[in-house]
């Protein structure tokens, strides 16, 4: 019977009265009913029975009141604490010589009585501290310990279910048994903020555990992996009658120190296997990815048991047979504007979220290390500040904290880790990778960085490189650290021209698409790469090559234009003209892109003026850069262009222009 059941719904009442004001509650339940049940079959029926005549007898031996009994527990109420503790004692001295061990909770409080039976707080704390004692143990609360003076062992402070505060404990005795059956005996460390967030993936990881041996929580550094396997860890107490083990990896870096580490969280000196055994216990083991070659332990270790678990945080899978992955995403918006307002109030008690604080929130794509780390910032900046200083995220996003680990206190510390976790090849591989802005295809991958599939998918393994779809992006706060390491490429020059030439030719190969063809699909390109094609840009004006800038303003104006960009449109126009001389082919084409910009912006004069310094170069002898005669083609082409668009303002609806 679950503990939550006396204390829910209403409580019978008996004949007898029940005793009011100051009250001594005693719950009983049997310790693994359902197993005992499935062993002694139909004897479990008078075992049951017998059970009840002897702690009944008990009990009423001193004047106990039988409030309620629901399968195979007991709620009794005493007037006195000592009669309570005296009852439990001649209890489980009775039971001592049968199948069956009953664990036992005392608690002294004021439950309030009504007809039902008793309600409140006291009734919720008297069950759960039945639920934290193991069979054959009576645990009694520091109020009824108060009262009486029976030998009791103190055993300290401890979490209860359900109540926010710890409860000191006591055991009624001396006698030795395994760590109470609560978080902080499971030694599952007391958190000291609240999750913030994060209701849907407890409920999504925390039903692949009850449903699966081994779950692996994978994500990037930063991503609140460990925050969120405790969670699941101390949600998930009750349904591990042996324990919840907190198994911090951290500090190991030998593969064959993992086992002897785990056996002495869960406190055995040698046979883990053969204590584990049949025992239901949760291995929470955290921050696994530098003993990943450790992984063949595990599996070994669920294959020689039958009930233990295993929660994993990692920064890559671990690849074993019967492994479930679940990847922890980063914070939505809400729930990060929600996490970074909750950090910087512990810092300005009366701080309020602004629109800065979502845009913060955005550019550090709801990573919850790096958003609590900028919180930390409001103690000097405003978020408007912060805001500005993003563009340097990794000098920023530090905190002088000491009671966190030293791989957490900055940004780069965290990406560190990963990135001496990889071999040489992917360290090369990811330095490239930074290259990319937004997002990447697998073709711009192999082409640009010379990837190939196994080093993309090991740096999409160890979270590195998300995969949305046919597209590969990093982090912002990642690319960033890939970007500094780039820096100290010999090759970065070369790599970086290589990314603008390949972003020329995918543009000079979709423009002519945005005028017939398979338009959508080329729109949608432009927009995934739209970042790559503004770096490419501004990467051939740094090095004057104005030609290639030409060429790439050339192919994508007319994108601008239809999407509605024309600020834009008209800044790279303007920047490319500005840095080119000499009449080309190329310049016709931007020159007619900015006649066309500059009119539907609603400037008719400046547009004009673009579109007759087109048609002059246009029938200039000079012309370069184009196998057809100018009189042939380009002098026709501006002055359609022009004529089109003078009709367009005669009949004054400028907002039909379109090239």
């Amino acid at each position: 019977m679950t503990d939550q059941s006396h204390a829910s719904q209403a409580l019978t009442v008996r004949p007898v009265p029940l005793p009011s004001g100051t009250v001594t509650l005693l719950f009983t339940d049997i310790e693994g009913s359902t197993r005992l049940l499935q062993q002694l079959g139909e004897s479990y029926g008078p075992a049951l029975l017998e059970h009840r005549r002897l702690l009944r007898e008990a009990f009423q031996r001193h004047s106990g009141v039988e409030v309620d009994t629901q399968g195979d527990a007991f709620l009794y109420a005493f007037s006195k604490a000592t009669d309570a503790v005296a009852a439990a004692q001649e209890g489980q001295t009775a039971l001592a010589p049968g199948e069956m061990h009953v664990r036992m909770g005392i608690h002294t409080g004021e439950p309030l009585l009504t007809d039902e039976g008793y309600v409140g707080v006291d009734v919720h704390r008297a069950a759960r501290i039945c639920s934290t004692a193991h069979g054959g143990q009576i645990i009694v609360s520091e109020a009824t310990a108060r009262l009486v003076e029976t030998d009791l062992r103190d055993l300290g402070a401890h979490r209860l279910k359900d109540f926010a505060t710890p409860q000191r404990l006591y055991q009624v005795g001396q006698e030795d048994f395994p760590p109470l059956r609560t978080p902080s005996f499971s030694n599952l460390p007391l958190q000291p903020t609240a999750l913030i967030g994060r209701d849907r993936e407890c409920e999504e990881a925390g039903g692949l555990l009850r449903e699966h041996r081994h779950v692996t929580l994978v994500g990037p550094g930063g991503t609140g992996k460990t925050r969120l396997a405790l969670q699941i860890a101390a949600d998930a107490v009750d349904e591990f009658e042996d324990g919840v083990f907190w198994v911090p990896l951290a500090a190991v870096r030998d593969p064959d120190l993992v086992e002897p580490t785990v056996a002495r969280a869960v406190g055995v000196k040698e046979g883990l296997a053969s204590h584990l055994g049949n025992r239901q216990v949760l291995l929470l083991l955290d921050n696994f990815e530098q003993v990943v070659d450790a992984a063949p332990m595990l599996a070994e270790l669920l294959g020689s048991t039958t009930r233990v678990k295993l929660l994993v945080t990692s920064r890559e899978p671990l690849h074993l047979a019967g492994e479930w992955e679940y990847a922890v995403p980063s914070l939505p918006l809400t729930e990060a504007v929600a996490l970074f307002t909750e950090r910087a109030r512990a810092v300005i008690a009366d701080f309020q979220p602004d629109d800065a604080v979502a845009q913060i929130c955005r550019q550090l794509d709801g990573l919850p290390l790096a958003l609590e780390l900028a919180a930390a910032r409001v103690r000097v900046l405003t978020p408007l500040q912060i805001l500005e200083r993003l563009s340097r995220r990794l000098a920023l996003l530090t905190t002088s904290a000491r009671d966190l680990p030293a791989r957490q206190r900055t940004m780069r510390a965290t990406v560190d880790w990963s990135y001496e976790l990889l071999s040489a090849d992917e360290q090369q591989l990811f330095t490239r990778f930074g290259v990319f802005s937004g997002g990447c295809t697998l073709a711009a991958a192999e082409n640009v960085c010379e990837a190939d599939l196994d080093g993309l998918e090991s740096l999409i393994a160890k979270s590195l490189v998300r995969q949305v779809g046919e597209r590969f992006a990093m982090l912002q706060i990642i690319r960033e650290y890939a970007l500094e390491r780039l820096e100290e490429l010999s090759a970065r020059d070369d790599l970086q021209d290589r990314h603008a030439r390949f972003y020329l030719a995918l543009a000079e190969e979709g423009a002519p698409e945005l005028e017939r063809g398979e338009q959508e699909t080329w729109t949608r390109r432009f927009n995934d790469d739209h970042d790559n094609l503004r770096v490419a840009l501004e990467h051939f004006l740094a090095l004057g090559d104005s030609e290639r800038g030409l060429r790439l303003v050339a192919a994508m104006w007319r994108f601008w234009f239809d999407q509605g960009r024309w600020q834009e449109a008209s800044r790279a126009i303007e920047d490319v003209l500005e840095s080119s001389e000499g009449t080309t082919a190329t310049r016709v084409r931007v020159l007619q892109g900015a006649a066309w910009t500059v009119w539907r912006r609603g400037d008719a004069p400046g547009g004009s003026a673009f579109a007759e310094e087109s048609l002059r170069r246009a029938a200039s002898s000079t012309i370069r850069g184009s196998s057809r005669a100018p009189s042939t083609f380009w002098e026709p082409a501006c002055r359609r262009m022009i004529r089109r668009v003078g009709r367009a303002y005669t009949r004054r609806v400028p907002g039909t222009l379109r090239p």
